[in-house]
């Protein structure tokens, strides 16, 4: 690769215009013809995978093993109101030392940072000693469907190899250099409905009041969730996040009852085994009081961890060795794509501070995006040259 070529790529410029792009899911609004065309200025073999109206990209520089893929989503939550931030969430202004706009910090910023790390590196090597690649989607943020899981199924199915992942999520708590994810908890949603019989509420004998039923029932699943410690894992807990009755009247005990809960578990459980045990006290209550319970329960992610080892002590020399300073491993916050990449290779994340994520006036110091660039080069450098060349293509 010519110096010249991968010299006109830089993280400030790149990230503000993908972030001038407004990919709200599931829109694109043209952030990946943006990322695509950087990625083949610098010479990545760029391929789109597209479904049901979802936008994605698998882009590759290099044949040889090992491949080392970033993994990203250019998608973005929608930003509220615009009035309520200090710059256009959709203008990608400099202000005070910082970048401004939705997706700055989750996770435009991290794409950008990346992708003039590759090309500076591979400007630097006579020969590449592997493959870099990138698998971006459009469908992080919303139900994602038909995004990452589908691309790897597509990648696995012509016989594409990832050795390694780095997923670029914003994994610092308040600062670079802070943490970096090796692993997730699981998560499970919950919508359950208690079917009583509607009746007066001064004849209580002729009616099947679901309200109670529905709340022991909470108070039982909270009260025993199962699974046991884990070390490098917070606890499971349940959260009930919503209860509904949906009746205005004073004097009518109502028919039915419902409430949503989500589970974060460790790696003691299974989504299997949680939905079971959750059946099977849902059931065993209803019956007791004569009514019906109704379960829809989707497991949104398996618990997983990458254990410290090689691959995150290389992460770790790489962090430190720009920021001075060595970040923690951790499994904490919510879910990402990683929990579909873990099926294929061993996957990390580390990203840029994520204390203003999802946030009206998101926003991203500018000396961060150079030195997360640094980072991911010296990732490279290290990884290169602890883990490859190898002969497989």
């Amino acid at each position: 690769m010519s110096a010249d070529r991968q010299a006109g790529c830089a993280p400030l410029q790149l990230a503000q215009k993908l972030i001038q792009c407004r990919s709200v899911t599931p829109a694109d609004d043209g952030a990946l013809t943006v990322l695509g065309d950087a990625l083949q200025g610098l010479g990545f073999r760029v391929q789109r995978h597209d479904f049901d109206g979802i936008g994605n990209l698998y882009a590759r520089l290099g044949d040889a093993a090992p491949n080392f893929c970033f993994a990203g989503h250019t998608d973005v939550v929608p930003p509220g109101q615009d009035s309520a931030w200090q710059e256009p969430p959709f203008a990608a202004r400099v202000r005070d030392g910082m970048l401004w706009g939705r997706g700055a910090a989750d996770m435009k910023g991290a794409i950008a940072a990346f992708v003039c790390a590759a090309g500076r590196f591979a400007a630097s090597c006579e020969t590449l000693p592997g493959s870099i690649s990138l698998l971006i989607t459009g469908d992080e943020e919303g139900e994602a469907v038909n995004g990452t899981k589908r691309v790897l199924q597509a990648l696995a199915a012509r016989g594409e190899r990832i050795n390694h992942c780095l997923v670029g999520e914003p994994s610092n708590p308040a600062a670079l250099g802070d943490a970096i994810k090796n692993g997730r908890r699981g998560s499970l949603n919950a919508r359950i409905t208690i079917t009583g019989q509607q009746g007066h509420v001064a004849y209580p004998e002729r009616a099947q009041n679901p309200v109670p039923v529905l709340t022991r029932l909470l108070h039982r699943l909270q009260d025993t969730l199962p699974g046991g410690e884990v070390e490098g894992f917070q606890p499971s807990n349940l959260e009930v996040t919503s209860i509904d009755v949906d009746n205005p009247a004073h004097n009518v005990i109502p028919a039915a009852a419902h409430a949503r809960f989500n589970i974060r578990f460790n790696t003691s459980l299974s989504g299997a085994d949680l939905c079971d045990w959750i059946a099977a006290e849902a059931n065993a209550i209803a019956a007791r009081h004569e009514c019906q319970a109704r379960l829809d329960l989707r497991v949104m992610g398996e618990a997983f961890l990458t254990p410290p080892g090689p691959f995150t002590s290389l992460l770790q020399d790489a962090v430190e060795a720009v920021c001075g300073r060595r970040p923690a491993l951790s499994t904490g916050g919510g879910t990402s794509d990683a929990r579909f990449i873990k099926d294929y290779a061993p996957v990390a994340e580390f990203g840029l501070a994520g204390a203003s994520m999802h946030k009206v006036n998101e926003h991203v110091p500018l000396a961060d995006l150079e030195r997360l660039s640094a980072i991911y080069e010296r990732i490279l450098q290290l990884y290169f040259s602890r883990f490859g060349p190898t002969p497989a293509a």
